[in-house]
């Protein structure tokens, strides 16, 4: 039963047990650790009763400073030698400046100070950064500089004598000469200046407000899914905007490296990339990204036998990157073929969603895509390899895996090298899952079936902590609709449906994948664990070649032994809608840096 609320400052810190505490009026103490805080805790129990106190603590303004337990001769140096040093700080700013520098004791990065000196090396770091940098928004200048990456560069960085603080070992406080940390601090200053965007901005919930186009005679009974279909809406610009595209060519110094999800996305030589339901391969050796998806650079017409759109096959395309932002188009490496009607290639027939993987036994590249003919009768994967990321590649033959018809597809590769082909089947009523062979040019005897009639397609896989996850889209033709995520602690499974990873926007929005479809997930590139790329298509039936790409920001959570522990099955996985959002520069990308 809930006793009464009570504010932090309002409770004692309490050595012997570690926890904050509070009277009960049971005689005991209401307690609650500085790890419950931290997580989000609110409620301070009573360990003889079973009354209960709900705990107010604002981690930016109410948290007073017995919430890090420091010692008086600590706190004096602290305001007194430090503070005075900066003439940008207020009380409000100190007090978050001090939850973050204590948070910072808890990263077990920060090894190369010693243990008592991390607390006063964070806060004086910090304030010095507040100060060279003349920026007084504190919540700024954290966000910026506080990520795991960065510390584990700085704290394997051979410091010179007087620029992290060191004890006093006869006086008992500390002594302090980190006002002028000189070159360092120029160092950490250009690299905020090259990526001003941190990696917890991309979890922030970015609402959108929509207001109706003019023109429309009901602009209150809009329905953005019909909408979305209708070729001649007025708010047609609101999913295919024609204008400011997304152009590596423009100077990189003014808008560098932003996604734009729903714009035209242009490669290096000025056009549209094409390469939908794709997916990349990141090639170790070569330190480049390569996207491969169906090139639809082609006229949209209604199939005779089905009436769907559709494009005549052209091929695989394939586009190479450094950064995932200025792609150079490699060229169409699996053509498709022109004269033999027969020919699981053929111009009128289907060549959908390819993904390549690398075999690292063989050397060889290899593609699997989903091959159909033009009523999508044959449902069957197509294999095909190459020598090079860039092809050419050899088409090998079709088939349908385990005797069973295969439509939308993906293939994972686990770390252990073990690659699976996941495929919609049954008519989309379920999916499976089997290995590869050791070769990647075929499916083994064994299979699992996931999803079981529950109508799911365009699988996309990809791995955290030892748990799976699995994006998927319902079946819906052309109408987007909302994904789900699907977690295992095996690839073969048994999968469980978590939910909508889909954040922000609107209602309209999340209920539609941001009118788009998955195709796959990339890791984040050098990002904090739990950070990866939502891929997906905002497929224009009208005209395909016009379709766009939507990447986001995707987090997953949870610590896998945290999976079922009071954590909501929403909250798991996220896709963060950002109109405008750019990729951290992570680790390697800032000791290189920090070398330059």
């Amino acid at each position: 039963m809930s006793y009464d609320d009570v504010e932090i400052e309002d409770m004692e810190w309490n050595d012997e047990l570690q926890a904050f505490t509070y009277p009960c009026p049971c005689g005991d103490l209401f307690q609650i650790t500085k790890e419950e805080l931290r997580i989000g805790e609110e409620i301070a129990r009573c360990p003889s009763c079973s009354l209960y106190i709900t705990v107010s603590h604002g981690l930016v303004e109410n948290i007073s400073d017995v919430l890090f337990n420091r010692t008086s001769a600590e706190c004096a140096v602290f305001h007194e030698e430090i503070l005075p040093c900066n003439r940008f700080l207020d009380d409000n700013n100190v007090v978050e400046l001090l939850v973050v520098a204590d948070y910072l004791c808890f990263i077990k990065e920060l090894n190369s100070i010693r243990v008592q000196c991390k607390k006063v090396a964070a806060y004086a770091l910090l304030l010095v950064l507040c100060t060279e940098s003349r920026n007084t928004n504190v919540s700024q200048v954290i966000h910026r500089v506080i990520t795991i990456p960065l510390i584990k560069s700085l704290s394997s960085t051979t410091w010179p004598g007087g620029y992290w603080p060191e004890a006093d070992a006869h006086g008992g406080g500390w002594r302090f000469s980190a006002c002028h940390v000189g070159v360092e601090v120029e160092k950490i200053k250009r690299i905020l200046a090259l990526q001003p965007v941190p990696l917890r901005d991309l979890e922030q919930i970015e609402e959108m407000i929509l207001l109706p186009p003019f023109g429309l005679k009901y602009p209150h009974k809009i329905n953005l899914n019909d909408e979305f279909l209708n070729a001649s809406s007025l708010a047609r610009n609101i999913f295919f905007p024609k204008f400011d595209a997304i152009d590596p060519r423009q100077n990189v110094e003014n808008n560098s490296y932003y996604h734009y999800p729903g714009r035209i996305w242009l490669d290096t030589d000025g056009n549209p990339i094409q390469a939908h339901g794709g997916g990349i391969l990141y090639d170790e050796k070569l330190k480049t990204y390569y996207w491969y998806g169906e090139y639809k650079n082609g006229p949209t017409y209604p199939a005779h036998e089905t009436g769907t759109a559709r494009v005549d096959v052209i091929g695989v395309g394939c586009y190479s990157s450094k950064n995932l932002w200025a792609w150079k188009y490699e060229g169409i490496v699996l053509a498709a073929e022109e004269n033999n009607k027969s020919h699981d290639l053929h111009k009128l027939k289907v060549l959908e969603r390819p993904k390549v993987i690398h075999n690292d036994r063989t050397g060889k590249y290899v593609m699997w895509m989903h091959i159909d003919d033009a009523t999508y009768q044959k449902a069957s994967v197509g294999i095909a390899i190459s020598d090079f990321p860039t092809g050419p590649f050899e088409y090998l033959y079709s088939r349908r895996p385990n005797g069973f018809d295969s439509r939308d597809m993906t293939v994972f590769k686990d770390d252990n090298g073990i690659a699976y082909l996941i495929y919609s089947s049954v008519r989309n009523k379920g999916i499976h899952i089997t290995p590869l062979n050791q070769d990647y040019i075929d499916v083994t005897d064994k299979m699992a079936r996931a999803l079981i009639g529950q109508h799911r397609e365009a699988p996309a896989v990809f791995k955290h902590e030892g748990v799976y996850y699995m994006v998927t889209s319902g079946c819906s033709g052309w109408s987007p609709n909302e994904a789900l995520v699907h977690e295992a602690e095996s690839v073969l499974g048994p999968w469980e449906s978590i939910g909508n990873p889909c954040v922000g926007a609107n209602k309209d929005f999340r209920v539609a994948t941001f009118f788009a479809q998955s195709t796959f997930v990339l890791p984040m590139p050098d990002g904090a664990p739990g950070s990866f790329i939502f891929m997906a298509d905002r497929w224009n039936p009208a005209d395909l070649r016009d379709s766009r790409y939507v990447w986001l920001p995707l987090t997953v959570r949870v610590a896998r032994k945290d999976r079922y522990v009071g954590v909501p099955l929403w909250s798991r996985v996220s896709i963060f809608w950002h109109e405008k959002w750019r990729i951290p520069v992570g680790e390697n990308e800032l000791k290189r840096k920090l070398e330059n």
